[in-house]
């Protein structure tokens, strides 16, 4: 959140990102793709009281796509896939901020996470968990309560392991 005081920009950190830098994370930069993909879609979209979150993926900080790349469990270790879905998270909460300006007045609906999983790999709950429990400590029981989809797919978008989509509902400011 950005205000104004005698002529001076003054940034205003949100309580979540107070949140989110107290346990060394940060927002990525906005998505930066390879060159030969294009995304022709908003990352958040913003409609009344709703935003919808398209499904994003672990990022760099400067925006870029983060390894590491691969299905899970066989390429993809369980404890990275874990890492790679909070990075992914951190991603659409970039999004999200942007496209609000301030994540404290956002209450979770809904977060479907999609695994890029091995046939045989029956623990995609386990890979989105941490994700979840993210959302519930930077948000709260109140805001941060939401309902989950995980289910496995057999390939994603740029062979990441997880993209995160989520709904979402906007307080007043206040």
């Amino acid at each position: 959140m950005v205000s104004r005081s005698a002529g001076k920009e003054v940034i205003q950190v949100s309580a979540v990102e107070t949140r989110l830098h107290a346990r060394g994370l940060f927002l990525p930069d906005e998505v930066r793709l390879p060159p030969d993909v294009t995304a022709p879609f908003q990352w958040a979209r913003v409609h009344d009281t709703r935003v919808i979150a398209s499904g994003h993926g672990a990022l760099n900080p400067d925006g870029s796509l983060r390894g590491p790349f691969g299905s899970v469990p066989g390429e993809v270790p369980l404890d990275q896939a874990q890492e790679s879905a909070q990075g992914a998270l951190l991603a659409l909460l970039a999004s999200v901020r942007r496209a609000v300006g301030d994540l404290d007045r956002v209450t979770w609906l809904s977060m479907t996470g999609f695994v890029n999983a091995d046939r045989s790999f029956p623990l995609t709950t386990l890979v989105l968990n941490p994700a979840s429990e993210l959302v519930l400590e930077l948000f709260g029981p109140a805001a941060g309560a939401h309902a989950r989809v995980a289910p496995g797919v057999c390939a994603l978008p740029q062979d990441l392991p997880v993209i995160i989509a989520a709904e979402l509902e906007l307080r007043s400011p206040g």
